[in-house]
């Protein structure tokens, strides 16, 4: 059944890359009342986290997070587990490991039968049971474009949260899985795709980012983020807006899918929107070449890699050691300095 239906011609949008812009996002934020204090409250809005994270008072928090978009592939299965381990992804960000999951279904019931939907559910599932937890729920509408994604909740020790804005000046940066999945994606949308290049994509997209809570263990591990719908640009400047730096990234060394096979979707026009719509939100924050560089430095993720923000000691042979058992990137992409008004947050070096 599935291979008679092509998912992604049901949406405006595809996975991360139909999240509201930044800038748009920011506009909406301001309108709520901030005022009220919860002095449990450890990780909230405040500082554009991956997740809330509430202290319990015994050491531990509970990390919560939800995240949800329309289809990014073809095949529902595969929407279901990308769409999972994307979710996911925000309690090892976090450093926390997952306790459970509930899932968040919109279906075109008129258009699409039921079945459908459970093949996406069961894709969903089995990620959860590759991450050692239960789906244990959910809620479902009837919704003219269809939906799925995962509420998920996790446990972190205190002691090992790892929040985007606890980044040092002289720390060096590692991201794990390579940049380009939304490229490929709308070269998918577009019927220009190669099948080996589309499964390089989902192959990186359905990996679980489990390594967050090795990570968090080492004591030279200062701060991470997943990059998603933003894209790298975008979570790098959340990074350093949250703890008061700028960054220096060497684009030579930033991993991603096949770059000359990037390069040729980019020349046929596989740009997703929401690149574009990223760099409109945030590029007066960047130093950047135009054109694929920094289509691709804005691209936004799906189930991407850690951003990872690391003391530049010790700590930096053990991290590497990690990535490479993992069999992740582990390439030190950039590094970090002191905040500087006068100058642009990002400076990327070709």
């Amino acid at each position: 059944m599935s291979e008679l239906i092509r998912l992604t011609q049901y949406s405006h949008g595809a996975g991360c890359g139909c999240k509201i812009a930044p800038g748009v996002l920011h506009s909406m934020l301001s309108c709520m009342n901030n005022d009220i204090v919860y002095p449990n409250l450890v990780v909230g809005n405040d500082t554009k986290d991956d997740a809330a994270v509430v202290d319990l008072g015994d050491g531990t928090g509970i990390v919560s997070t939800t995240d949800f978009f329309m289809p990014i592939v073809d095949d529902p299965h595969t929407f279901g587990r990308i769409a999972a381990a994307n979710a996911i992804s925000d309690i090892y960000a976090m450093g926390g490991t997952p306790l459970m999951a509930i899932a968040i279904l919109g279906w075109p019931i008129n258009k699409l039968k039921p079945e459908v939907a459970g093949m996406v559910l069961e894709g969903g599932r089995s990620v959860c049971a590759e991450a050692g937890i239960p789906l244990a729920g959910g809620h479902s509408i009837d919704s003219p474009e269809p939906i799925f994604g995962l509420a998920v909740t996790g446990r972190v020790p205190l002691a090992n949260l790892k929040a985007n804005a606890s980044a040092h000046v002289g720390d060096v940066l590692f991201l794990t899985k390579p940049l380009g999945v939304g490229m490929v994606t709308t070269a998918e949308k577009k019927g220009l795709v190669s099948k080996e290049h589309i499964a390089s994509a989902i192959e990186s997209m359905t990996k679980l980012n489990i390594v967050g809570a090795k990570l968090s263990e080492v004591k030279g591990v200062n701060a991470m983020t997943d990059v998603t719908g933003f894209g790298l640009m975008g979570h790098l400047l959340e990074l350093c807006q949250g703890s008061g730096t700028r960054a220096v990234i060497d684009f030579n060394s930033v991993p991603t899918l096949d770059r000359k096979a990037l390069e040729s979707y980019h020349s046929q026009g596989c740009v997703p929107g929401g690149a574009r719509r990223n760099f409109e939100s945030y590029g007066k924050h960047l130093d950047i070449p135009k054109g694929f560089i920094r289509d691709l430095l804005c691209d936004p993720q799906t189930s991407g890699g850690l951003l990872v923000s690391v003391s530049n000691d010790s700590s930096v042979e053990e991290v590497k050691s990690i990535l490479i058992s993992s069999g992740l990137s582990s390439e030190i992409i950039g590094y970090l300095k002191e905040a500087d008004p006068t100058a642009h947050t990002v400076l990327i070096k070709t």
